[in-house]
């Protein structure tokens, strides 16, 4: 086939599109498998700070700096751009987790495929409007849980699914961020989430991705007693009990109430209990860490998404990590999508496509949209059970969750 290289447009331009989704577009760029590169946003100032922490890269910014005031907010500026785009698109959804359900069913219905931060969205029903759509369409959406990139969850899946660790009998995760977060970083929109929402669905995916169980019921407990003083209405901590189909049970401690100077921005681990083994791992703590005069003490996690010099090119950054790994799947996957298309038109493209997502539904590796689904049901489960007073939540056959 002619070479390809896939034109991307990133919708968002917070936190994690500049610490991980831009610096991996950048470098897919450089390896020839990106062209064009668009980001718009919400508005120009956004886009300004971009270019400030990128001024060496080549990027569409828009609204445009040079002729939309800052403070012009312009929501729905992505629509138009979506018509624009050909068939090697590929859209990145790097939004509010609230803002994802309408910016993907748009880009899907505009004949893109999508990479879309997780969670998919905060809604089981309109999980099931992207599903239905998705399915129809035959299009790619990819939900960025990261964690399942990373090599020691990765390790406990394939030690566990060789059956060393016997039969799922408990876990406990947590994750657990500063209080800069809410109160800067998602100053906006954080009390449409919660640490649960935001950060704790990755261990929520992560059961599921190892196990291959659903979640059967769910119990959780929602504290409120700092952010409120200083006028944030968002959850301080959310903890939740989920009990799986086999009857195993799996806990996780959320929270956005960490001190502000903590060595690391994520506290996180995991420990899993089977009946033939145990699996314990400080996913934070990597026993790497840098003391200076700067900085201070700063705890050092190689494996997400750090610069390295690259290899063969003086002065280049080479992104490297389990972050790196997973937001340049999309454009892996875009590029054997449009292989297995080339020189086919009409039904055949169509069965192409559907075969490469069934072949990668199968390997319950890739968070397509029915596994995207479990992590959606849990996060509702969890905010409808917090906010019933910690009643239990069940789920019907297709993952409502309804109080029992």
């Amino acid at each position: 086939m002619a070479e390809r290289k896939i034109d991307v447009l990133v919708i968002g331009g917070g936190m994690i599109c500049e610490e991980a989704v831009l610096p991996t577009i950048f470098q897919e760029r450089r390896l020839g498998n990106v062209g064009q590169i668009t980001v718009v946003s919400l508005n120009s100032g956004i886009i300004s700070r971009l270019r400030e922490v990128f001024p060496d890269e080549e990027f569409v910014g828009l609204p445009d700096p040079d002729t939309t005031p800052p403070d012009k907010n312009v929501p729905t500026g992505y629509k138009e751009l979506l018509a624009l785009m050909g068939e090697n698109g590929l859209v990145y959804v790097t939004t509010p987790d609230h803002l994802h359900t309408q910016m993907i069913l748009d880009a899907v219905n505009a004949g893109q495929d999508v990479v879309c931060m997780k969670p998919l969205c905060l809604k089981v029903e309109e999980a099931w409007q992207i599903i239905s759509l998705v399915e129809q369409k035959a299009a790619y959406v990819f939900t960025e849980y990261h964690k399942r990139r990373d090599r020691a969850v990765r390790a406990l899946r394939y030690r566990f699914r060789r059956g060393d660790l016997g039969e799922p009998l408990y876990g406990h995760a947590w994750i657990e961020e500063p209080k800069y977060m809410p109160l800067d970083k998602f100053k906006l929109w954080a009390e449409k989430s919660s640490p649960f929402e935001y950060v704790g669905t990755h261990y929520a995916d992560v059961y599921h991705y190892v196990t291959g169980l659903m979640p059967k019921r769910v119990v959780a407990f929602g504290q409120k007693k700092f952010l409120p003083t200083v006028g944030s209405d968002a959850y301080d901590a959310i903890q939740a009990v989920i009990e799986w189909e086999n009857g195993s049970a799996f806990w996780i401690q959320t929270s956005w109430v960490c001190p502000d100077d903590n060595a690391k921005m994520t506290q996180q681990g995991m420990m899993f209990q089977g009946t033939k083994g145990e699996y314990k791992a400080e996913h934070a703590d990597r026993n790497c860490y840098f003391v200076t005069d700067e900085g201070g003490f700063e705890h050092y996690n190689p494996n997400f998404m750090k610069p390295y010099d690259d290899w063969d090119t003086p002065g280049v950054k080479d992104w490297t990590g389990y972050g790196y790994e997973s937001n340049s799947l999309g454009i892996r996957d875009k590029l054997k999508i449009l292989a297995a298309c080339e020189g086919k038109s009409g039904d055949e493209a169509v069965a192409a496509r559907k075969g490469l997502l069934k072949q990668w539904s199968a390997t319950g590796c890739r968070a397509l949209p029915r596994q995207a689904l479990i992590g959606v049901a849990i996060n509702e489960a969890v905010r409808l059970s917090v906010d019933s007073g910690a009643k239990f939540v069940t789920f019907d056959e297709r993952f409502f969750p309804k109080l029992a």
